[in-house]
């Protein structure tokens, strides 16, 4: 019989107060304490000012990362009440900074239009802050106050003169006892914001400073969205450098798009709602795409480029080279949970569609040559997407997924446990043949690759499933292709890329990453993907059995050790001979370089690159999906220049481990 409880009353019960709960659980209210927590406390003050700038009252903010670590972030709006508040009878710029769900963004609150939706942000990076400073010019006068982990330190202290009319300052510190990871700012993801911020709200000058460096951007485009499909679009062949563009108020909802065709064969879409990305859709793009399905396949039929017998074009026939971006603007958001990557509001689909079946009708209409080539363009998407399907159900059967009808190349694990499964895509059967028989047999499956694969970023899927090599990999990777992909058959937790340390080894990693980018990109996300890195080096010392080797993976890691080596010599009163070659000066007897894995034996191999315990790998994410896809553009598309005045300008410095996506 279990033993009696004690007592269990009022006493247990833990009322938490004003800000103790942001404290206590910052992972609710930010997601996470890390980098990405740690740069939204940025967004969270950021994007109250970009409210004022969509309301109308604000056209410049800054952000200034300080030398001392916090953040600054200015704006030219009215400026935070500072009246006092009837509720809380303390003035209203403490209570927006000390209350939870404080702000203007309920009912008839202060805007029609916001991007915040549960009034936490300013109290909850208040909560997370060692300290805060909060500056208000209304009036003529500055409104002074601080805090410190969002408490007040003193009363509001108002003084005689302002820096400019009106506006808003907040200065922030993380708190380092929360983020214990990092509390350093990454200057690149506020760029980024900024810019996109700028694109979004048309006319606005957005600055970002970095103090510890000096860096310094602005951004202003004139052209909005216009000017964010044309950035997007950079490097890319376009179908006409006319972009399509419309703003319209239906009701009390605002909805903006630009779109552009060009001829790649992938899609670029950002669905944006008050100025908040939604990655996963929502009814803005399903309206969105309903009206431009049915508007093309209309154009076609009435003007004789799809005949009467033709099935009408899909979706993903339809969507081929587009690059769209989608803007609502409406004053009661329904997102989807905290994180807000889906619109919900079902009236938001029908206001786009009416939109885009009016106004992309009317475009088409009056721009024939250049419906015709997106018509045109479409029906051949059609045609590949037809060969496409036959190739699959030749190639990809439903035994693939289930580890049935596996390429005979690869040499699969025993385990069936997907967590403790690598597969290895190897480089030459000559590294196949050493990693076989080096590998854990359990857990490592090997495929070897035949030569180079072929370059994705210019073939169309039915072009792709005529590519053995490719086939290869797909089926052994188990999750499908195309609309038939499903991350849920993927067979290995980590896929790695075990090639050469050379020009043409990177070359076929570079290949393969952009396989798995254009067609694959959530294995990428999902953390899957690595580069193994091999050794360049090995310096060896002793013979036999007594032989040990110090392996090292390029010349400044090679020099670094053999100066080391050397200088503990001198120390050690052992004399130099300055005349021998450098390896020798440092005590090793042999110094070898390998020109590829294929030199390299089972054991080598084993020790050097495959053995968890030992070997290095380099995991690939995509922190940055549109910087990601103007790489791939530039490195693989077709446009020589720009990929020499890219190979140019990095050459240099370069480093394909330290690319950051």
């Amino acid at each position: 019989m279990a033993e009696k409880a004690g007592d269990y009353d009022s006493s247990e019960i833990r009322v938490l107060e004003g800000l103790e709960p942001v404290r206590l659980r910052p992972g609710m209210y930010i997601g996470s304490t890390g980098y990405d927590g740690l740069h939204h406390l940025i967004k969270e003050i950021a994007d109250n000012s970009i409210d004022e700038a969509i309301a109308g009252y604000a056209n410049k903010i800054e952000i200034t990362v300080l030398k001392d670590g916090g953040v600054r972030i200015d704006d030219n709006g009215r400026g935070i009440p500072v009246d006092i508040h009837p509720k809380t009878k303390k003035s209203t710029l403490e209570t927006v900074l000390t209350v939870l769900h404080a702000g203007g963004k309920f009912g008839d609150g202060g805007y029609k239009v916001s991007s915040g939706l549960h009034g936490v942000g300013s109290s909850v990076v208040n909560a997370l802050s060692e300290r805060m400073t909060a500056e208000v010019y209304r009036d003529g006068k500055t409104h002074h106050i601080e805090f410190d982990t969002g408490k007040p330190t003193m009363e509001l202290r108002v003084s005689k003169g302002s820096p400019r009319e009106s506006g808003t300052s907040i200065t922030f510190y993380p708190d380092p006892s929360i983020f214990k990871e990092t509390t350093t700012f990454d200057y690149n993801w506020i760029s980024n914001y900024a810019r996109h911020q700028a694109y979004l709200t048309k006319g606005i000058l957005i600055s970002v400073n970095d103090e510890r460096t000096g860096a310094h951007e602005s951004f202003y485009f004139e052209g909005g969205i216009k000017s964010y499909v044309k950035r997007l679009n950079t490097g890319k062949e376009v179908l006409s450098d006319d972009i399509f563009y419309v703003e319209k108020q239906i009701k009390e909802a605002e909805v903006e798009i630009a779109l552009q065709y060009s001829d790649t064969f992938t899609e670029i879409m950002k669905p944006f709602a008050n100025n908040v990305l939604t990655p996963d859709g929502g009814m803005h793009v399903v309206g969105f795409r309903t009206g431009l399905n049915r508007t093309i396949n209309d154009y076609a039929r009435k003007n004789g480029l799809l005949k009467e017998k033709e099935d009408n074009l899909s979706g993903d026939d339809i969507k081929e080279g587009l690059t769209a971006v989608i803007l609502v603007k409406l004053p009661d958001p329904q997102f989807e949970g905290q994180t807000k990557n889906k619109l919900g509001n079902p009236e938001v689909r029908g206001y786009v569609d009416k939109v885009m079946t009016e106004y992309f009708g009317y475009y088409l209409e009056e721009n024939p040559a250049i419906a015709k080539k997106i018509v045109g363009k479409a029906i051949l998407a059609a045609r590949a997407r037809k060969a496409a399907r036959a190739a699959r159900d030749n190639v990809i059967r439903k035994g693939a997924f289930e580890g049935l009808n596996l390429p005979s190349k690869l040499a699969d694990c025993s385990s069936r446990n997907r967590e403790d499964c690598e597969l290895f895509i190897v480089e030459g059967n000559s590294a196949a043949g050493s990693a076989k028989e080096g590998r854990n047999p359990q857990i490592q499956a090997i495929l070897p690759l035949r030569g180079k694969v072929l370059n994705t970023e210019r073939a169309r899927l039915d072009k792709m499933l005529a590519n053995q090599e490719l086939v290869s990999l797909i089926k052994g990777l188990g999750v499908g292709i195309g609309d038939q992909f499903n991350i849920d058959g993927l067979r290995y937790d980590k896929i790695i890329f075990m090639t050469d340390a050379d020009v043409d080894g990177l070359h076929i990693a570079t290949l393969l990453m952009t396989f798995f980018f254009r067609y694959m990109p959530e294995v990428i996300e999902t953390g899957h993907v690595y580069l193994a890195k091999p050794p360049l080096f090995g310096l060896i010392k002793g013979t036999g059995n007594s032989r040990k080797i110090d392996y090292l993976f390029d010349e400044v890691a090679l020099e670094d050790k053999l100066t080391q080596k050397i200088e503990e010599r001198k120390a050690n009163g052992t004399k130099i001979d300055e005349s021998q070659e450098r390896f020798k000066q440092a005590g090793y007897t042999a110094q070898q370089r390998f020109k590829g894995l294929g030199e390299m034996d089972a054991k080598q191999l084993w020790e050097t690159t495959m053995d968890p315990d030992n070997r290095v790998l380099v995991q690939v994410h995509i922190d940055d999906a549109e910087k990601a896809d103007a790489v791939f553009t530039k490195l693989m598309g077709d446009q020589v220049e720009l990929r020499k005045n890219f190979i140019q300008a990095g050459a240099a410095s370069v480093n394909l481990d330290d690319l950051d996506f």
